[in-house]
């Protein structure tokens, strides 16, 4: 009996040991593989980061660009850490870009983007730059070029001389000149 009872005991302790062993390489194995999934996930929350506006108030910066400096505090405030911490929980949760910043956008409306999305009424923040000072040189050009043609093209100013008063002026200068 104490055979069997040891017989039996080997194969509890070599399955024990083969589920430990196996344990210890699945973990270390995830542990091997979990700074670069990590490291991927990080880069893609920074890239997000950049896209989306410190709402702390104190700055105009992007939330992966948010840099306080003087004083007893430099650094990315409390507002840009938090933020960045949920975007890297929704990279890792595998939320699309479209999704996590459509989550922001909710959250504190439209302003929170650093740049306007491509489509409706927003497509005139992106004309605007480029169109408005192509019309105004246009226009410029145009003024300046009616301002020469006037210029070239117009008579000499002043009442308009009569023939007879003229006639008189002539007679006139005859006399002082004979004088």
């Amino acid at each position: 009996m104490t055979r069997i009872a040891g017989a039996t005991w080997n194969r509890r302790a070599a399955r024990a040991l083969v589920v430990v062993l196996g344990g210890l390489a699945s973990l270390v194995l995830t542990v091997s593989l979990a700074p670069e999934l990590h490291a991927q996930q990080t880069d893609r929350a920074k890239a997000l980061g950049k896209r989306v506006k410190c709402m702390c108030g104190g700055c105009n910066d992007t939330a992966g660009t948010c840099n306080h400096s003087g004083g007893a505090f430099a650094g990315p405030c409390d507002t840009a850490k938090a933020e960045l911490k949920e975007i890297d929980a929704r990279v890792a949760r595998g939320d699309s870009d479209d999704l996590i910043l459509q989550s922001f956008v909710q959250e504190y409306g439209p302003g929170v983007l650093i740049e306007p999305p491509k489509s409706g009424f927003n497509w005139v923040g992106w004309i605007t730059p480029v169109a408005v000072p192509i019309v105004a040189f246009f226009l410029v050009w145009q003024v300046v070029r009616r301002w020469h043609r006037r210029a070239a093209l117009a008579p000499a100013s002043g009442p308009p001389i009569l023939p007879d008063m003229l006639e008189r002026a002539r007679h006139e200068a005859d006399k002082e000149s004979d004088e």
